[in-house]
């Protein structure tokens, strides 16, 4: 990791975000999302789960109906109107070819130039143990840009080997290597994404979900600002291919 943050590379136009949950994104990379689709790029998420066991008292059933609508008002502020959900099992998602194959299947679909994910690393880049359902996912992403373009790898999925994938860029990952400025709109429309979360939150922080947003994600984008040339930013470790 170099003392300094690259700017992301912004010669594209497509890309799918694939994280485990709903909310995986607007603790961050949603900035950047923000001001990626104001440019006229194309951005649709993926999911690996519904949230169905992220409320403590809400059973599952209730909380991935509740947890799939937040998602989609969420990023429906930030501009991005493609949201789907695979459906594995919140908190266990298994490692293994399913979700390789689910994740090839869906960038053959989508044909992104790049991929988004979340911190993939076991930890936060201290104490903070990050959960399996993150590393898996994130891990399974990085392998998902290969697997999608070799044709001998998920022959029988219904869509043509894509290749196109040029980079792999992971929100949240204690190893940034780029950045993007948050603008004080790409800023604004985050923190309105991540409040939009109203369950979750509630059940997390006695803050009012808009309170809790902007702390959170004001405390996270000024972090990166002595990386960045002073500037509030959202980083991403970015794995070129």
């Amino acid at each position: 990791m170099t003392d300094q943050l690259t700017p992301m590379p912004d010669d594209w136009q497509r890309a799918l975000a694939i994280v485990a949950h709903p909310d995986d994104l607007e603790y961050g990379a949603a900035a950047a999302i923000a001001q990626w689709t104001a440019a006229g790029r194309e951005i649709t998420y993926l999911l690996v789960t519904r949230g169905e066991a992220g409320i403590d008292g809400l059973e599952p059933k209730e909380s991935a109906r509740i947890r799939e609508a937040e998602q989609r008002a969420s990023a429906a502020v930030v501009g991005v109107t493609a949201v789907e959900f695979l459906d594995h099992a919140d908190g266990v998602i298994q490692d293994g070819l399913e979700l390789r194959r689910d994740l090839a299947a869906a960038v053959r679909r989508h044909r992104p130039e790049l991929l988004i994910t979340l911190n993939h690393h076991d930890t936060w880049g201290g104490t903070a143990w990050n959960s399996p359902d993150h590393r898996i996912v994130g891990r399974a992403t990085l392998d998902a840009a290969g697997d999608a373009g070799n044709r001998w790898i998920f022959p029988d999925l219904p869509d043509a080997p894509w290749d196109g994938v040029r980079w792999v860029a992971v929100a949240g990952s204690p190893q940034a290597t780029h950045a993007v400025e948050a603008t004080p709109s790409g800023a604004e429309r985050a923190v309105a994404s991540l409040a939009e979360h109203r369950a979750y939150i509630t059940a997390l922080s006695d803050q009012s979900p808009e309170d809790y947003a902007q702390s959170f994600l004001q405390g996270m984008l000024d972090m990166a600002a002595p990386r960045f040339g002073g500037i509030p930013a959202v980083t991403f470790q970015v794995y070129p291919r």
